[in-house]
């Protein structure tokens, strides 16, 4: 047999060899979806609750674990968007004090992507601020969720939205032309 012919029956035989021995797409899809999500809300939800007692209890080290290195948070002022070193640095004094902020969920939606690895939620909750909105993305690192983005809302009902508006346009427009600027 010739070397050429050798070498095209040795490329369909590895072709053929991988094309069975691969997944389908279909396949990957089921194996996606057969992510026991029940379970992994579950451990989301003792996640953000655990989350939320080290901050209230001020456990500077245990808070800042549940985040992933590349973390940004995002809270109710236009300009606070931080890496995760930024936030840290921010935040240091109010853990210093002794108690840093205490959250609790009163309401809580978590999603997951097709792998079941990636999750988002939205949740209202009780704060010394009153209501809040806390949303967010979570991605499953081993055995672990860790909050790779957070965004702290705070909420205000539409009955008083036209006062708040009032009150913060002077801080606010400022802020809106600055930006504007860059």
């Amino acid at each position: 047999m010739k070397p050429a012919i050798k070498i095209l029956f040795l490329i369909l035989g590895n072709f053929l060899l991988l094309a069975f021995a691969l997944p389908s797409c279909k396949e990957r899809e089921q194996a996606a979806t057969s992510v026991d999500t029940k379970a992994e809300e579950r451990a989301i939800i003792a996640t953000l609750d655990s989350f939320n007692r080290a901050a209230a209890r001020a456990d500077f080290d245990r808070y800042f674990g549940f985040y992933t290195d590349d973390a940004i948070f995002a809270g109710t002022d236009a300009t606070e968007r931080w890496d995760l070193p930024a936030f840290k640095v921010w935040s240091k004094p109010y853990f210093d004090r002794g108690k840093a902020w205490d959250f609790t969920a009163i309401e809580r939606h978590i999603y997951f992507d097709k792998t079941g690895s990636l999750a988002w939620f939205d949740e209202l909750l009780n704060t010394q601020m009153k209501i809040c909105r806390g949303s967010g993305v979570l991605v499953k690192k081993g055995n672990d969720w860790k909050v790779a983005q957070y965004i702290l809302s705070a909420t205000v009902p539409n009955p008083v939205l036209d006062s708040v508006i009032t009150m913060k346009a002077p801080v606010e427009d400022s802020l809106i032309n600055s930006l504007l600027k860059k």
